[in-house]
């Protein structure tokens, strides 16, 4: 075994910059796939055709990503760019007004004002007035709330951080993935009051680096622990040559700090100046998988004092992280410690249900899930309903959920308010939603809904 694998007791890594189209073909016909340049696995054996099946369409995607990295990034900036220009303009109107004066109000992507693709999908910023810190419901709300703004730049973050919520701003991140060579994770900290939130960004949109880690279907098993999803475990500051080393070495270099190590510093300074404080980690898609992913790291190291001082951990359209033995893991950790694990989940996020929780894939939740339907209606399940998404018997439910998920659009700021109110492009979104149902129900407008509208008769039975 490799050196780079020495800390886990089997691996499979998939490597599609070492995958030709030819090679790639080939597991789908031969079962020895540890002799495929592209699968790296500890197991010598053949493997089922269900699970090649599954490294096959991963490490495809992610050459299709790689492929189309550049255009993806490309096209995202040229859209947030007149998304925010009509916006600073104030509408389309009086841009083309302003365009004849020369009078163009030009937006700058470093400014606390620009929004990202995803912060234009809701741009609320202030927080729920009703719900009041100390009420159950409040570190839901405020970690979705903090799970959106991620998405977002440092200046913004600072401004929506310090005047709207008045809070204190403890900074924005970028973290080295050594796999992808680049500073592709981010978080953002806040303080409010003797609570610290550790929010970790998600999959935006048009980021290929981010949609690798996702689709990412490679995997580590972790003696004592389980099996983890290598592009999450990568994302979070998994190192090549080292695993996850308790200590990193003093001398090593690398252009950005990795995820976990650096987080947990600071963790370390903030809270050992305050012996009332606590911190509760959250994040969105992604996010949320890096946010759960955090604490097992912990604990696997050992950290008794950091998992005593954690309050809880949000997550919100998370994807599944690991297999059974990980999640009977963190089970008997979080009960431990005492630690409160709410993953949120909206009605046909397809997020929350991927990787598949089946004998190929093998990916399991672990904990309570909230469940929120279409009216933001919530309970506590073992499982959201339609666990694997592509069902047959869905289909037709689902879509018309879908109908009735654009209508209630154009309805649910008079009925709610105007808090409610959604714009053209989550509702171009809920169209692209009547042939694919779990798109727009992924989109952080919904959760955020059902943090204000449904939490509160949710947590009344916890609590």
């Amino acid at each position: 075994m490799a050196s780079d694998k020495s800390f886990s007791s089997s691996h499979i890594l998939l490597s599609p910059e070492k995958a030709g189209v030819l090679d790639l073909f080939r597991i789908l016909i031969h079962s020895d796939v540890h002799k495929r340049e592209f699968v790296d696995s500890s197991e010598e054996g053949d493997e089922s055709f269900e699970r090649r099946q599954i490294m096959f369409v991963s490490t495809l995607a992610q050459k299709l990503l790689l492929l189309v990295a550049k255009p993806m990034a490309w096209s995202g900036s040229a859209i947030e760019f007149w998304l925010n220009l009509v916006s600073s303009n104030r509408s389309f109107g009086r841009l083309l007004v302003n365009c004849f004066r020369g009078r163009v109000v030009m937006p700058h992507e470093e400014s606390g004002s620009f929004l990202s693709f995803i912060g234009n999908l809701d741009k609320r910023v202030e927080l729920d007035n009703r719900i009041r810190p100390g009420d159950a419901e409040y570190h839901a709300a405020l970690s979705m709330m903090a799970s959106k703004a991620s998405y977002e730049n440092e200046a913004y973050l600072r401004t929506t951080v310090t005047h709207h919520w008045q809070m204190e701003f403890l900074g924005f991140y970028n973290f080295w993935n050594d796999y992808q060579g680049k500073a592709s994770t981010q978080a953002f900290m806040l303080r409010d009051r003797d609570t610290i939130v550790v929010a970790f960004r998600g999959t935006e949109f048009f980021d290929a680096d981010a949609w690798c880690s996702d689709i990412d279907l490679s995997w580590y098993e972790l003696p004592g622990v389980g099996k983890i999803h290598g592009g999450f475990m990568k994302a979070l500051g998994l190192q090549k040559s080292l695993g996850w080393p308790k200590e990193l070495d003093p001398h090593l270099k690398t252009p950005a700090p990795f995820a976990y190590y650096a987080i947990r510093e600071k963790l370390r300074a903030l809270l050992g100046e305050n012996d009332k404080a606590k911190y509760v980690v959250t994040g969105h898609s992604l996010g949320g998988a890096l946010a759960i992913l955090f604490p097992a790291i912990l604990a696997m190291h050992g950290e008794k004092w950091l998992m005593e001082r954690l309050e809880g951990v949000y997550t919100f359209g998370q994807p599944r992280v690991g297999d059974e033995k990980f999640g009977e893991f963190m089970g008997t950790i979080l009960k431990e410690h005492q630690i409160e694990y709410f993953r949120f989940v909206y009605g046909n996020d397809i997020v929350p249900r991927l990787p598949y929780d089946d004998s190929a894939f093998m990916f399991k939740h672990f904990g309570r899930c909230c469940y929120f339907n279409s009216k933001y209606q919530g309970q506590i399940v073992r499982e959201e309903p339609n666990e694997n998404y592509f069902s047959p018997r869905q289909a037709i439910p689902m879509m018309m959920n879908a109908w009735y998920e654009l209508l209630r659009s154009f309805m649910i700021a008079h009925e709610k308010g105007p808090d409610y109110r959604e714009g053209s492009l989550l509702r171009i979104l809920r169209v692209i939603g009547l042939v694919i149902p779990g798109i727009p129900a992924h989109a952080p407008q919904d959760y955020v809904n059902s943090t204000r509208l449904g939490a509160s008769q949710l947590f009344l039975h916890q609590h």
